[in-house]
Formats: structure tokens, C-alpha cells, sequence
């Protein structure tokens, strides 16, 4: 199999002395909240259900004083929370909070999934505000008593996005880079379908993760390099655990000579480690997340994470059968793929 490997311990050694003193305070806090969860289930001393949420409160309340204090001299790394104003984290709590619960059902989660990139969306392009605008005009549905046109003024960011290529790192990233592409072609005044380029990567998972290997395999992989250069990479996967599977296609991309113009990475949830790790290893990325989780466990899962995202959204995978492209886009079923058609063509166009 022609593929590029990279090892966890690659990626730490990017991590500067602060950032691993800093990992190091954000683990402790945490081990604080895995003990409280022990005391609570504890049924020889079992903490109070009152007792109890006040402690998670209160440890919760001090990671997120950390982080916010660690991340203020890291230009690249967006945090949804700590870089929008106040009256918006209401929202994107109860979002995060039910993409969290396990009781949530896979078409309501791919709901939410939507719904949080469409915000990821507006955080990354919606400070681009300047005189000039763009206009949408659009043809209603009412014909008395005659045909009515409508107009509504939107940012022109055409600059931004018009030379935008959306790089897949399947499996659970596919319908995130569908929903940006979406947007961006919204948001478009040609209303520009971005092309798709599919990178095939995945961990060994039987490894723990300060031993992991991040495997591309580049014979089921469909890119275009050239397509790639001097343009704008955009990312989007909705667990950033550990950084390794970005840094890896990066990598390969500048063995390749390609340089692109920026690249973005879009994440629903990111752990601190990861996106330190990213921000050492690729200088023009920036990182832009909804919610910032503290740590990992040895698996290199997000902790408290959001589970296993891939079978969340496409369906519990099968071990030993092959999950290609074309299964992936019929496991969304008719209304996705009614939705995101365009972005359908695209990827069928590249694939096929």
C-alpha cells in the first residue's frame, strides 16, 4: 500500500516546554473531575447529586479560566466561546451540550452537526465586514399582482472563498466539508461549488496515544496537487483529538511542493493538546473551534468528547467491510443528499 505515516511522538516533539507544562495543568484538572464522577458513583461514600454538580461546576468554571488564559497569545487557535460575544454561548452550549449526550439519535445529531458548522461558518468569514456588499435577489413565491422580487444585503467575501478547495479526511469529516462547501457556495455571488479533494487517513487504533500512527493511504485517495497550489485549504472534522491526521496531510502536501494561500481547520470540538500541536507543526493554519475539551484518554478520545463521531453520523462501522465514498454518501440518506447536490456532483465528478 502506497501511504505516509506519522507517529505521535513526531508531534510532541513540536510542542514547546510551556505548552507541555500547561497540557500537564489542564490533565490535573481534569483527574479532579474524574475523581468527583468516582465519589458520586462511589457506593461506599457516595457524593451528594447536589454536592456533586456543584464540584463539576466549579471544575469545569476553572478549566475554562485556564484555557481562555492559556489561549490568548495563540493568534491561530479560534475558540467559538472565548472570541464572540457573550450573548451568543447560550446557543452554542445547547448545541454542544446535545451533539455530548448519548441519548441524542443519529438524525438529530446530524442536525445539530449542520447547525454547528453553519456557526463555525459565521465565526470564520462573518468579521469580514466592510462597505462593500453583496446582494441576493430572489424571486418569491407570490405572483399578485405581479411577479415579487425580494433583496437582502450580505458581506462580500467572494475574495475569501473564491478560491477555497475543501479537503475530505474521511470518514466522519464528509458531511462537514459538505455543509461548508455549502456555505460557501451561499455565500458566493457566482454561487462557486468548491472542488473536493479526498484524503483516505485513519489511526491505528490499536495503539495508545503517545504511541499512535496516523496511516494516509494515498491509493484510495482522489487529490489534484496542482488544483491544491496557492490556494485555500479548508478542513473540516468535527473531533480534533490529537492533530495528527491534519499535520500528516500537510505534510505530504509540502513533500509534494504545494503551497497554498491559507489553510483553515474546522473543528465542533478540539482538545487543548491538539490544537497546540497544529499550530506548532503548520505555520499558516488557523484552527477554529466551537468548544474546547481539556484533555485525552489513552486511546486518544476526547475527554469528555462527544463519542465516536464517524458512527454517530454515517452508522456503526463494520470491521473488515469497505466503507468507500459512494457507501458513505448513501449512508446520508435522500434528504442530505437532496440538500448538498451540488456538493454531490462535485465529489462524484472527482471520484468518478
Amino acid at each position: 500500500m502506497d501511504s505516509k505515516i506519522l507517529q505521535a511522538a513526531s508531534l510532541d516533539n513540536l510542542l514547546t516546554a510551556v505548552d507541555k507544562e500547561n497540557i500537564v495543568k489542564m490533565n490535573i484538572l481534569y483527574d479532579d473531575v474524574l475523581k468527583a464522577v468516582k465519589a458520586y458513583g462511589s457506593p461506599e461514600n457516595p457524593l451528594p447529586r447536589d454536592d456533586f454538580e456543584k464540584r463539576l461546576i466549579a471544575l469545569y468554571g476553572n478549566m475554562g479560566d485556564l484555557m481562555q488564559q492559556l489561549l490568548k497569545q495563540e493568534s491561530r487557535i479560534h475558540v467559538y466561546s472565548f472570541d464572540t460575544p457573550k450573548q451568543t454561548h447560550g446557543e452554542v452550549s445547547r448545541i454542544i451540550a446535545k451533539l455530548r449526550d448519548k441519548n441524542t439519535e443519529r438524525e438529530e445529531f446530524i442536525y445539530y452537526i449542520q447547525r454547528a458548522y453553519e456557526m463555525l461558518f459565521n465565526f470564520a468569514y462573518g468579521s469580514i465586514v466592510g462597505e462593500k456588499k453583496n446582494y441576493l435577489i430572489v424571486e418569491t413565491p407570490v405572483t399578485a399582482p405581479l411577479p415579487n422580487f425580494a433583496v437582502h444585503k450580505i458581506p462580500d467575501i467572494d475574495n475569501e472563498i473564491k478560491n477555497s478547495v475543501m479537503c475530505v479526511m474521511l470518514r466522519g469529516a464528509l458531511l462537514p466539508c459538505m455543509i461548508m462547501s455549502k456555505e460557501i457556495e451561499e455565500y458566493s455571488t457566482p454561487k462557486y461549488v468548491t472542488p473536493f479533494m479526498l484524503f483516505n487517513i485513519h489511526r491505528d487504533d490499536s495503539k495508545k496515544e503517545h504511541e499512535m500512527h496516523y496511516i494516509l493511504d494515498l491509493e484510495s485517495s482522489y487529490y489534484d496537487l496542482d488544483a491544491m497550489q496557492g490556494k485555500d485549504l479548508i478542513f473540516a472534522d468535527p473531533m480534533n483529538a490529537t492533530g495528527g491526521s491534519l499535520v500528516t496531510i500537510i505534510k505530504f502536501l509540502e513533500e509534494k511542493g504545494v503551497v497554498p494561500r491559507s489553510i483553515k481547520f474546522f473543528n465542533i470540538v478540539s482538545s487543548l493538546k491538539a490544537s497546540l500541536r497544529i499550530a506548532r507543526a503548520v505555520s499558516n493554519v488557523d484552527v477554529y473551534t466551537l468548544w474546547m475539551d481539556p484533555g485525552l484518554n489513552t486511546k486518544a478520545y476526547i475527554l469528555p468528547g462527544l463519542g465516536n463521531v464517524g458512527d454517530r453520523i454515517n452508522g456503526p462501522y463494520k470491521e473488515g467491510a469497505s466503507r468507500n465514498i459512494i457507501q458513505l454518501l448513501a449512508d446520508y440518506g435522500s434528504h442530505i443528499t437532496g440538500l448538498y447536490r451540488s456538493q454531490l456532483e462535485e465529489i462524484e465528478r472527482i471520484v468518478l
